[in-house]
């Protein structure tokens, strides 16, 4: 933070965005088989662990070994997964909550237990962590933005807990 003037000039902002669509992928079987499934249908491969890949139009962020978070179009992944898996609604239960400017690596160093200043956190890059007691997804969208996926029912406190440690940031 620099102070000029009046005004505190931070180096990082906090904005809710609109609600979307918001999935759960699980796979719990014939993992081999819903990949080449999935890589057939889609024509990109299902993301490793602490990624993400696709595009506009369907992405899928691994957060878990066997669970992804997917935004966008959903209708060919029931025929994908077959029986060996689940895709699941989970979106009015979740906020995004998108951190921009050079410090949101920084801000989620405060309360938090997960080391977002490591360089290997790039773009692309997702992981799960715990901010102020509560699990938080991350997803690195670019070198100045981070897409913070919180429960809905934290969002109003997170966020007040973000834009007061962003105040006192170095």
């Amino acid at each position: 933070m620099t102070s000029r003037g009046n005004a505190i000039v931070t180096d990082v902002s906090v904005s809710t965005l609109p609600h979307a669509p918001l999935w759960a992928l699980e796979i719990w079987s014939n993992p081999n088989a819903v990949a080449t499934r999935f890589a057939a249908a889609a024509g990109f491969a299902l993301p490793k662990m602490g990624a993400s890949s696709g595009g506009d139009a369907l992405r899928l962020i691994r957060y878990e070994p066997t669970v992804w978070l997917v935004e966008g179009d959903t209708t060919a992944l029931p025929s994908i997964l077959e029986n060996d898996g689940a895709l699941t609604a989970i979106g009015g239960g979740v906020t995004r909550v998108l951190l921009s400017g050079e410090g949101w690596r920084r801000l989620l160093m405060e309360g938090g237990v997960f080391d977002a200043e490591n360089p290997a956190f790039a773009v692309g890059s997702s992981a799960t962590t715990i901010i102020d007691h509560v699990n938080i997804r991350l997803h690195v969208l670019s070198e100045n933005t981070c897409l913070a996926y919180v429960p809905l029912s934290y969002t109003q406190g997170i966020i007040h807990f973000w834009q007061e440690a962003a105040k006192a940031l170095d």
